[in-house]
């Protein structure tokens, strides 16, 4: 024999289609956690793909040729950079990684390509949660590894596939088992202050209002239910037409939107706030992208690393990206900058030219009517959008070059952007300084957890106007018009607008359910290197330091891996349960008089009880079959195969013996 010949490689065994239809779900899953952020042609377009996969596999067609591979990786390269600009960051990147997972089923032909194609499932399962850490997409997460851990099981040499359900439930158990372990292990692993990567975030806020406003950009916020702050009071809560939480104000008018000064005009403190009966609360804030914290209208104590702007917006440093709780303090009755200086009145004055000369020129008239009395055109305002057949609506009609002209003279019908806008205009037209703050108005008190929640659908815009003596005065006109938006609520002033997801039995679970969601921010999203050093307080231990985390960690996994190990060997049933089974099949034969002899062999023994048991024997033969099987056909006994035989042992009753 030559040493030196090589050896010819010994062809893979072919990937069974009870192994291929479980990978086939394991890919299903992995797109379905990442549709939400997909472009839904893409999403179609993959789903189609991986339907055709198992629809070939089933046909039993041949392999898929190399030669259409390439220009489909390609193509898929080509249909992110065209969706995203890039192939770089975190929505392309998932994008990509989903692509190639899906395009992996044309490949998978053997046991080594599916478990190459189950650990790059568990990474883009694991991906899924860089769009959201919330308690249900870890839950769907989780539950998306069952199975890839069932195609694994499938893989086992000479397993015995029991179809899905049953296939899950090890997988399942797996995973309960896990929790203690992975509890452990996010409490006492050592944190970084900083992520290990990052990922690009979107310039744009997730949730919360932007530093603009034109007529008609709020209506899909209006209509998102998602949370954006969770306010708990030291006292009680303020009432409905109170609960104003200011985030951005807005001077500067193009004839179509109102957008926000850059903060850094702000060279100054902030304008003396005269106020009484200060309120303290603390905001648990979703992550919006954008700098300024809504903070309850007027702020007069801030948190650390930000500041308060004249106008009393809070700055912070930097854009909140993740869940922030800032502690504030606040008055409910105060008077901001009795008087105004040239340029901040000038600047509270300005309108664009040649735009909406219907409403300059009504604002103008009110000037003429009512003189120097500017609260007399506030109230002649307020008695147009009462009387003057306006109506709030969500789905307001397109509005054309002259907005406001439009809105006041033609449709009629917006909502709180519309009617803000239109009345600053009018104010202005007039010569009454005015400007549009936008922010939350109203919010859910949710008794069982005391704590207001504000839903991105509580988005709102409002006015302020400077009236002498008072200094700058909050009008709402959009309450002149519907009321119930400010004493109900958003969803009760949309009424029907919002369909039956809105509906009040609905909306009141869903405000009940947060709770839960809030309590899973609080205690695991919001668990960062600074609270797990604080993690030991309660026992002494001020600042507990890796080194102290790691030695808790040790002696915690040494102890689980004890109390597995004495569950493992005082666990009911004896160690061979198919001996056992067997020892229980021997002695009902010998009840009715056929004692195994001695040195007789299970096949010959079961065979002579056939003989005497005619209607039995094919009840007989299969014990026989299954039990030879499972003692000399396996190295280790298929777990499937062990339960029948258990099962058949169990059900069998011997009759009358025939002599």
């Amino acid at each position: 024999m030559n040493p030196f010949r090589r050896r010819a490689r010994t062809p893979a065994a072919a990937l069974d289609a009870r192994v291929f239809d479980p990978l086939c779900l394991t890919m299903a899953v992995v797109l379905a956690v990442h549709a939400p952020h997909l472009p839904a042609w893409l999403t179609a377009v993959l789903a189609a793909l991986l339907g055709l996969c198992w629809w070939r596999r089933r046909r039993r067609r041949r392999v898929v040729p190399g030669w259409l591979k390439l220009p489909l990786l390609v193509a898929l390269g080509a249909a992110v950079v065209a969706s995203y600009g890039t192939l770089f960051g975190r929505e392309p990147g998932s994008a990509l990684a989903v692509g190639l997972l899906v395009l992996k089923l044309l490949e998978c032909e053997t046991p080594r390509d599916a478990r190459v194609g189950v650990s790059f499932a568990c990474f883009g399962l694991m991906a899924a949660l860089l769009f959201g850490q919330g308690l249900v997409a870890t839950v769907v997460v989780a539950l998306g590894l069952l199975p890839a851990l069932a195609t694994l099981r499938a893989l086992e040499p000479a397993h015995a596939w029991a179809g899905l359900p049953r296939e899950l439930l090890p997988g399942a158990t797996l995973l309960g088992v896990s929790l203690p372990l992975a509890a452990l292990a996010f409490l006492l692993v050592p944190r970084l202050d900083t992520p290990l990567w990052g990922a690009p975030n979107d310039a744009q806020a997730t949730t919360g209002l932007s530093d603009s406003m034109s007529p008609g950009s709020f209506t899909d916020l209006l209509t998102d239910d998602h949370p954006a702050l969770r306010v708990s009071f030291d006292g009680a809560p303020p009432p409905p037409e109170q609960r104003y939480f200011r985030a951005y104000v807005m001077w500067r008018y193009d004839g179509r939107s109102w957008r926000h000064a850059p903060y850094a005009r702000d060279d100054g403190a902030p304008v003396p706030l005269v106020g009484r009966d200060p309120l303290r609360y603390r905001v648990d804030m979703e992550p919006t992208g954008q700098r300024a914290l809504p903070a309850l209208d007027a702020p007069i104590q801030v948190p650390a690393g930000t500041r308060l702007s004249r106008d009393l917006e809070v700055v912070r440093e930097r854009p909140v990206r993740d869940p922030l709780s800032y502690g504030m303090q606040s008055v409910l009755r105060y008077q901001l900058e009795a008087s105004l200086s040239d340029a901040v009145r000038r600047r509270a004055l300005q309108l664009p030219p040649g735009f909406n000369p219907r409403a300059l020129a009504l604002g103008q008239d009110w000037r003429r009517r009512y003189g120097a009395d500017d609260a007399a055109i506030v109230q002649a305002a307020l008695a147009l959008f009462r009387d003057g057949g306006f109506r709030y609506s969500l789905a307001a009609p397109p509005l054309g070059r002259d907005a406001m002209d439009d809105f006041l003279f033609g449709t009629r019908e917006g909502f709180c952007e519309h009617y803000a806008s239109a009345f600053t205009v009018l104010m202005r037209a007039a010569g009454v300084p005015a400007r549009v703050v936008t922010g939350y108005q109203g919010g859910f008190w949710n008794r069982m957890g005391e704590y207001l929640l504000v839903r991105r659908s509580d988005a709102h815009a409002w006015s302020e106007v400077w009236l002498a003596g008072r200094g700058w005065v909050r009008v709402d006109p959009t309450a002149a018009v519907r009321p119930e938006r400010v004493s109900l609520g958003a969803a009760a002033a949309a009424g029907d607008q919002l369909g039956w997801s809105h509906a009040g039995w609905l909306q009141g679970l869903r405000d009940r359910w947060d709770i839960v969601n809030r309590w899973w921010n609080q205690g695991v999203i919001g668990f960062d290197a600074l609270r797990q050093r604080g993690l030991l307080a309660p026992f002494g231990v001020r600042d507990a330091d890796a080194r102290t985390l790691g030695l808790l960690l040790a002696v915690a996994s040494a102890a689980c891996a004890g109390l597995g190990l004495a569950w493992a060997l005082w666990r009911r049933g004896p160690r061979d349960p198919v001996l056992a089974a067997w020892r229980r099949l021997e002695s009902r034969l010998a009840r009715r008089g056929l004692a195994r002899r001695r040195g007789e062999g299970p096949q010959h023994y079961l065979r002579r009880a056939a003989r005497a048991l005619p209607a039995q024997r094919q009840e007989l033969e299969e014990l026989m079959r299954c039990y030879l099987e499972l003692r000399y056909a396996h190295h280790e006994p298929p777990p499937e195969l062990a339960r029948r035989f258990r099962r058949a042992a169990r059900d069998f009753h011997p009759r009358r013996v025939v002599k």
